[in-house]
């Protein structure tokens, strides 16, 4: 296959919506639909007391509300590492000493892109900081044997999070 090109759709701030022209292996050419998101960084935080630090999201797309790993948008002008760095602090008021990449992942390559970046740290320094984000409802140490009952709940849903929770428990074991 080839692309020849792409036509823009629609541009906002969270994403660009555009229409890439595809030539099928047969030959025929398509315009196939493509969603091009943010780069994004998440963090597992981990204490030594067998804790995991999340923050409660109400995501009121779909009106749900979980627990998610802290995380957001990388900047244009930061890498990923910067960015879950800030991130956790704005979002909690941690900071880490130092970030590990855990791995890195497309969530649906097919039509969308987004690389997001996931780091693990472990016990964050407490700063004075406020939360600087509107959408975070609590911040919570959460018993690492609680995941699994709060998977099964629904509690812990959004995506990036049950990937790089399932990437650190299964190092871990």
């Amino acid at each position: 296959m080839r692309t020849f090109g792409e036509r823009q759709v629609y541009e906002g701030p969270e994403l660009r919506m555009g229409q890439l022209d595809v030539e099928l292996p047969g030959g025929e050419r398509i315009w196939w639909d493509v969603v091009h998101l943010f780069r994004s960084a998440s963090a597992v935080v981990v204490d030594g007391n067998g804790r995991l630090l999340l923050v409660q999201r109400n995501r009121f797309v779909i009106g749900r509300l979980g627990w998610e790993l802290p995380g957001g948008p990388v900047d244009e002008d930061e890498e990923p590492q910067e960015a879950a760095a800030r991130e956790l602090e704005d979002q909690t008021g941690y900071r880490a000493s130092k970030l590990y990449e855990l791995l890195r992942f497309s969530p649906e390559p097919r039509s969308v892109d987004g690389e997001h970046t996931i780091f693990l740290t472990r016990s964050p320094e407490r700063i004075d900081s406020e939360i600087a984000t509107w959408d975070i409802g609590r911040v919570e140490w959460i018993p690492l044997e609680s995941v699994p009952g709060l998977v099964a709940s629904g509690e812990i849903w959004a995506g990036a999070t049950l990937v790089g929770l399932m990437k650190y428990l299964a190092d871990e074991r």
